[in-house]
């Protein structure tokens, strides 16, 4: 899976957050719930309990992650043509503009403006330039974008 360095960034400082934050803080909750005495209905302790697991589970998702990332950083190759990392603004036939950022899959959440480079969009936009038109097939049929801007974080 490629990433850019910055995506890169995001994912260790989650899993470094996790690990030396999120879970010490679950583990002492889990850990005092549980010398409350009975469990079977004691809510902290199974809630703590599960967020516990989901931390365990994205820790080790997030380890197994970064060693198979491949970092893609800007090149000056790069300029002109849309490519991964790229910035892109695009225009439709009704002058609605959109900014999007080509990025890997790790990358896109919480972000309405970064879409994955296997998404039909960016596959559609990959090795194009300035003044190029490329045709989407989205759900509701097939859309016309002319690229206005290409842009790289360097």
């Amino acid at each position: 899976m490629w990433i850019t360095p910055e995506g890169l960034d995001k994912v260790k400082a989650e899993l470094d957050h996790l690990w030396k934050v999120e879970r010490p803080e679950t583990t002492q909750k889990v850990a005092w719930a549980a010398s409350l005495g009975d469990r079977s209905e004691n809510a902290d302790y199974h809630y703590n309990k599960k967020r516990l697991r989901e931390i365990d589970k994205r820790v080790h998702y997030l380890r197994k992650c970064i060693d198979d990332l491949k970092v893609i950083p800007y090149a000056p190759f790069q300029e002109g043509k849309v490519l991964f990392g790229a910035w892109v603004e695009i225009e439709n036939a009704k002058g609605h503009k959109i900014r999007l950022r080509i990025v890997g899959g790790e990358e896109i959440f919480e972000r309405r403006d970064y879409i994955s480079i296997d998404s039909p969009m960016a596959q559609a936009l990959l090795k194009k330039e300035v003044g190029e038109e490329v045709l989407v097939q989205t759900p509701n049929g097939q859309m016309a974008w002319k690229i206005r801007k290409i842009e790289y974080e360097k």
